[in-house]
């Protein structure tokens, strides 16, 4: 479940996973599989010597609302609206509540939502840039300030709002962590991930 997270360059946005069986992230009208976030953020931590980490994201963006579609509507099988209700339609809600767990083989949905998202969104690359020393992160226009970045890097890890299924989180997300620990500076400066 995607959670509201403060931008310096947008206020609110929404950022997170958004449906248990998929390793796609939306952040506001982008779309992105999470090893592109988890791979960069280990580049920028062993690249110790590096002040500036720039890397070109491959990412999904859907303009018109309409396009993305009602989360809520979906979740709920109430209304299947665009690209989310295309996703729910194909993989819903659980029944029992207690199975509402992020699933760590979500990447093995991955053709089926490309195929889904190609409907609605045009694929580019955006520029990902952290500025270590500055304590800047920006993902395309979207500029977070370290506390608000390191509650994304967070919100990762933790496998969402729903967390990770039997606390077992993909090698993509472990490496992540691994790469931060071993340098806890600049933009990962304080990051807990307990």
């Amino acid at each position: 479940m995607p959670l509201a997270f403060e931008s310096l360059s947008h206020g609110t946005i929404a950022f997170g996973f958004f449906n248990i069986d998929s390793d796609m992230l939306l952040l506001d009208r982008l779309f992105f599989f999470a090893p592109t976030f988890c791979r960069s953020l280990t580049g920028i931590a062993v690249a110790k010597e590096t002040r500036r980490h720039r890397s070109p994201w491959d990412v999904y963006r859907i303009d018109r609302p309409e396009d993305i579609g009602d989360l809520m509507g979906a979740i709920h099988g109430i209304r299947y609206t665009g690209f989310l209700g295309d996703v729910y339609r194909r993989f819903p809600f659980p029944p029992q509540p207690e199975a509402f767990k992020q699933k760590p083989e979500g990447h093995e949905t991955r053709r089926e939502m490309q195929a889904l998202i190609q409907k609605y969104a045009q694929r580019r690359p955006i520029p990902f840039v952290v500025e270590k020393e500055g304590m800047e992160a920006a993902i395309g226009v979207y500029r977070f300030d370290r506390p608000a970045f390191q509650e994304l890097v967070r919100y990762v890890w933790l496998g969402g709002y729903p967390r990770w299924r039997d606390g077992i989180r993909p090698p993509e997300v472990l490496e992540m962590k691994r790469g931060i620990q071993q340098n806890p500076t600049g933009i990962f400066e304080g990051l807990d991930l307990s």
